[in-house]
């Protein structure tokens, strides 16, 4: 059965700070264990959660306050090793994974007999430390850092999510995002014993710690009834497991720790999984393979098990060789790095521009930048200078602070712009409020003249798989159809010129089939069926509480025959 608890209950404390939640894993025979002190009984194991949960809802992007940069769901890890600490991999990866998703982390540890999950919000660095580490021994590790594309920005919703199954768990972190959401809420029923986590993280793990089957033949039934994007790495308390939905939307590798050769029933290794490749490096594992579109992993003693679940229909993400990726990564057999830099070239042929000097917008648009300048033979330099620290805070911004805007994050050397006529390359624009203050700013630090060029083509719609972008009404390119309407965008945001690299380009660069990409945010061609209009809210499962509980409070008889047909949550 699951303990979880906060502040003297069994979150790890320094001091006064309750530097996060545990959640527990313990086979037992007789019930839910509760400790003494305890402040629930065993007939109600609901968490007692010290102080209400936080939400991440409430933080900013310093950097950019009014006009967030897209961001991606979230990043995953796997470890399977039986000789090393496989909690403080999973920190590394996590570290190396950390721009995928800022509000939460956690690390779920299994032994043999028992899984622990701890979490908390905030950054990898925040919310783990070597005595925390310490505590979570075992075997299997599944790691999450998080950015909520579904469901709040809550503890409840952090992840890795943890589910009880017969006399064990099962313990789930998730890239990407669900099209079918609504259907699987509706044909679950809500355990008001657990944790009241809103996620489609939250169904998949109830729905397979639902079955009554072996884990792997329990996800052979419920992966084929999912729809969107999902790239999950999952445990129970003895094995590993992960998988990509049939599309590979978003990206997942496999790598193993060892010098022997990348044969996957190597019994002496151990074995990663992740997000990226970049993850894999920082861990010093060897890239084996990409998880294959509609395939199950399942990561024992005895290696590595492939099973197929659905039929491959490859639409890996485009805007990840744009923004998502870390430059290091590689993709489909592609560098990142070297996909953004050709980028940077074909925009100098396309949209050449009389300039002294090209900078980059650190740091997404550097590697586009080096790539525009090499082509275009204008000198490249470094106008702007990036605060590192900055990161993510809960603390609310004066207004004071609102106003210097852009300058929290980025700030111009003004020995090298001034007088120059500048080329500035930058990844993409969402809203458009930050290309504009940025112009300004260069403006006022001595720029005569300041062309933008954006290193992907205007985004114009919306992601259901996985990136919070704004929503069409807020996006500034959503009409921007032909000349005018980039024209209409380059006075918004007071540049003398603005220019966008083509769909076509960015596709060359990737070196990807046509067919095997999604561009949906550039062209609205969405090749997964999407849910509904009234069902496309980031808080579906939120109004579907919130009403489940109105309901309840009008109506407090027996529950009508078909729901005992329904997989309880």
């Amino acid at each position: 059965m699951a303990e979880e608890g906060s502040g003297r209950h069994g979150a790890q404390v320094m001091g006064s700070e309750v530097r996060g939640r545990y959640s527990r894993a313990v086979p037992s025979r007789s019930g839910a264990r509760v400790s003494a002190d305890d402040p629930r009984s065993v007939d109600s194991p609901t968490p007692a959660v010290a102080g209400g949960s936080r939400s991440a809802e409430s933080r900013t992007d310093d950097g950019s306050i009014d006009d967030p940069a897209p961001r991606d769901a979230c990043g995953v890890f796997g470890v399977f090793a039986r000789s090393e600490e496989v909690a403080k991999l999973a920190y590394y990866g996590l570290y190396a994974l950390q721009h995928r998703g800022q509000e939460a982390a956690g690390i779920a540890v299994a032994d043999g007999r028992s899984i622990v999950v701890y979490k908390e919000l905030g950054l990898v660095a925040q919310v783990f430390d070597e005595v925390t580490l310490g505590s979570l021994r075992g075997h299997v590790a599944v790691g999450h850092c998080r950015y909520s594309t579904t469901g709040a920005g809550t503890w409840e919703n952090a992840q890795p999510t943890y589910r009880t199954r017969g006399n064990g768990g099962v313990a789930l972190g998730h890239n990407g995002n669900l099209t079918n959401t609504a259907e699987l809420a509706g044909s679950v029923v809500r355990d008001d014993h657990t944790v009241a986590a809103t996620t489609d993280s939250d169904l998949i793990t109830a729905m397979l710690a639902a079955s009554h089957l072996a884990l792997d033949k329990a996800a052979l039934e419920v992966l084929p009834l999912l729809t969107g994007a999902f790239s999950l790495v999952w445990c129970d308390e003895t094995t590993l497991y992960a998988a990509r939905d049939r599309h590979g939307v978003r990206p997942l590798v496999l790598g193993k720790i060892g010098t022997a050769p990348a044969g996957e029933s190597d019994r002496s290794d151990a074995w990663v999984v992740a997000s990226e490749t970049a993850a894999l490096d920082i861990v010093g594992a060897q890239f084996v393979r990409e998880v294959a579109p509609g395939e199950l992993l399942v990561i024992d003693d005895d290696g590595v098990r492939s099973s197929r679940f659905a039929e491959p229909e490859r639409h890996g993400c485009l805007f990840e060789y744009v923004y998502l990726a870390r430059p290091d990564t590689w993709i489909a057999g592609r560098s990142v790095h070297a996909a953004r830099v050709e980028v940077g070239r074909t925009l100098a042929h396309e949209a050449p521009a009389e300039a002294d000097l090209v900078i980059p917008v650190p740091d997404s648009g550097t590697p586009a930048a080096i790539g525009y300048a090499e082509a275009s033979g204008i000198p490249y330099g470094a106008g702007l200078v990036k605060n590192a620290y900055v990161g993510r805070t809960f603390i609310q911004p004066s207004q004071t602070i609102r106003q210097l805007g852009i300058r929290l994050k980025l700030n111009p050397l003004r020995e090298v712009i001034q007088g120059k006529r500048l080329v500035v390359v930058d990844d993409s624009i969402v809203r458009g409020n930050t290309q504009r203050a940025l112009v300004t700013m260069l403006r006022d630090a001595g720029a005569t003249e300041v062309h933008v060029r954006i290193s992907s083509p205007p985004v114009r719609w919306p992601c259901f798989y996985g990136i919070d972008f704004a929503t069409r009404g807020e996006l500034i390119a959503a009409d921007a159809d032909g000349p005018e309407g980039i024209d209409e965008i380059r006075r918004s945001i007071s540049a003398d010129s603005l220019a966008y690299v083509s769909l076509e380009g960015l596709e060359a660069a990737s070196h990807q089939p046509h067919d095997e990409l999604c561009r949906a945010c550039f062209d609205g061609a969405y090749p997964v069926r999407l849910p509904s209009p009234e069902h496309r809210n980031k808080h579906l499962l939120e109004a579907v509480e919130e009403s489940e509980t109105l309901m309840a409070g009008v109506d407090g008889g027996d529950p009508s025959p078909d729901e005992f047909d329904r997989v309880p949550l």
